[in-house]
């Protein structure tokens, strides 16, 4: 089992790629979804969150005021670093133990699915390959006015807070281009799965863990036979 990273921008259309591996049988493991798992009330992320930044975020059930949090720390280094602060580690360990899980059943390859994967995510280094999910500037635009109503300075704010699209295609292993019809993406997203799939990378991270297993088996054998 091998991992891969699949991230991209604001309305680059990577919840659809991601959808499409997932078709295929895919595992994905979506860090914007454990994001709000682990901030649910009485959780420690969720703790750390109300002491920094006060009751004042929640809402009247406990739970976090996202918007309010969102405006908080929009355009605010320091405070969307000290966000990150409280929720990074629960979501790397959540994320972590999901692939420990889909590696038990024996699944070839991972999605793990990150969108600030390329700001600096403490788990780039366990991947073996990065996807990008890219499309034109003004592609990009159009759908996120469209998408959230916004109007076309608070899309380009938005657009403008986060790693150029361009810049991160310069760090890719493989792009797929979104900025075409559904139908192309699909097809690129066929294809990089039958790519992963025939991968024999899996099997050699197999074999070593197997190797480690029969060693650490034969020292206890050796171990109680001394004891015993």
């Amino acid at each position: 089992m091998y991992l891969i990273g699949l991230t991209g921008g604001i309305a680059s259309g990577k919840s659809t790629v991601s959808n499409f591996f997932r078709e295929l049988g895919c595992p994905v493991i979506d860090a914007d979804l454990i994001a709000r798992e682990v901030v649910v009330p009485n959780r420690p992320s969720w703790k750390l969150i109300v002491k920094h930044f006060g009751s004042d975020i929640l809402q009247e059930d406990g739970t976090i005021d996202r918007p309010k949090l969102g405006r908080i720390i929009f355009g605010n280094d320091d405070k969307r670093h000290l966000l990150n602060s409280c929720t990074h580690p629960y979501i790397q360990k959540e994320m972590m133990w999901r692939v420990f899980k889909y590696f038990l059943k024996g699944y070839p390859y991972i999605i793990l699915d990150i969108p600030l994967l390329l700001e600096g995510s403490a788990l780039r280094k366990f991947l073996r390959k990065v996807i990008v999910v890219y499309c034109d500037e003004e592609t990009q635009l159009n759908r996120l006015m469209t998408r959230s109503h916004l109007s076309q300075e608070d899309a380009l704010a938005r657009i403008s807070s986060q790693m150029p699209l361009c810049e991160k295609r310069k760090q890719a292993d493989y792009i797929i281009d979104n900025s075409g019809s559904v139908a192309d993406t699909k097809l690129a997203v066929d294809y990089l799965n039958r790519q992963f799939q025939t991968s024999y990378a899996h099997w050699k991270l197999r074999l070593i863990l197997a190797a480690g297993s029969i060693g650490l088996t034969l020292a206890i054998y050796g171990l109680l036979k001394i004891v015993l």
